[in-house]
């Protein structure tokens, strides 16, 4: 390994924990890097999806956009399939094939919106598919050793199943908070690492889609609440509290955090799409007034 890899070490756990800050997404502003001799290092190209810094040997970091225009896709496996850029099959494609070759590990950043996005890494180049125009990616090592000798082992068709909704929760989640502005939507907490993505009707419905419209970003405490219907959210956007739990007498926490919401309105996303479902809202407090 070169002494770019310390560097790209320290590059990955920087976006991550900007990541984490922010509530599970990064902008193109956090991706910048500051270098030991005072200067910075952009980790993505304005113009390219792939990021060849002339100081790396190989790939940085890799932009998806579910819009296209390649048709870069998650398959079977913990496995994603990423699109050589058009033209040669060299040029911007060498350095990510010698990220394979090198089996160093690079930064995927999912685009949620223009300018945002959700990053995972280590992320892994496995396979370079020269008659596809691909790379295959793998986004979790650890499938790729369970069940090696048998791939319909039980325990690696359940790794696939979790690294799969890893994606897709970590994309849902960053598009969420990233539409509450890194805000809990009822305490207006704004500490990303402490925010949850938390679904208005649960994914295993059949109207629980993971889109915007069907989420809330909340602190933990009031996404346990809401998850145990101690705390309800009307279609008109006012947080009610259990009325057993108002009677409760207890410490700061409960009267703060929970009872003093109570009758309280929702914050919202500035953007009315992003806003929460009023249709999705009545489905759910309808549980909670049950439980109450």
């Amino acid at each position: 390994m070169g002494s770019a890899e310390p560097l790209r070490e320290a590059i990955i756990a920087s976006v991550l924990e900007r990541a984490s800050r922010n509530g599970g997404f990064v902008t193109r502003a956090d991706l910048v890097f500051p270098m030991p001799d005072g200067d910075s290092l952009a980790l993505v190209d304005r113009s390219r999806g792939i990021r060849n810094p002339r100081e790396m040997d190989a790939t940085l970091s890799v932009i998806s956009s579910p819009d296209g225009p390649y048709a870069d896709r998650e398959v079977a496996g913990g496995l994603f399939r990423y699109s050589y850029r058009e033209g040669s099959i060299n040029g911007d494609n060498a350095k990510l094939r010698r990220a394979f070759e090198l089996g160093l590990p690079i930064i995927l950043l999912r685009k949620t919106r223009d300018g945002e996005f959700v990053p995972f890494a280590p992320v892994y180049v496995v396979e370079d598919l020269v008659e596809q125009r691909e790379f295959l990616l793998e986004l979790d090592a650890s499938v790729r050793f369970l069940g090696a000798s048998n791939p319909d082992a039980p325990e690696r068709r359940y790794a696939e199943r979790v690294v799969r909704q890893r994606l897709h929760q970590a994309e849902f989640r960053g598009r969420v908070i990233s539409a509450y502005q890194t805000r809990c939507a009822i305490c207006r907490l704004n500490h990303g690492e402490l925010l949850d993505a938390a679904h208005i009707v649960p994914d295993s419905e059949e109207l629980g889609l993971p889109v915007v419209s069907n989420g809330l970003s909340l602190c933990k405490i009031h996404h346990a609440a809401y998850d145990q219907n101690m705390l309800g959210i009307s279609p008109d956007y006012e947080v009610r509290i259990d009325h057993k739990l108002l009677l409760e007498v207890d410490g700061p926490m409960l009267r703060h955090g929970l009872q003093d919401m109570h009758g309280s309105m929702l914050i919202v996303p500035p953007r009315r799409a992003d806003q929460p479902d009023r249709d999705r809202l009545a489905q759910r407090f309808a549980e909670f007034v049950h439980a109450s």
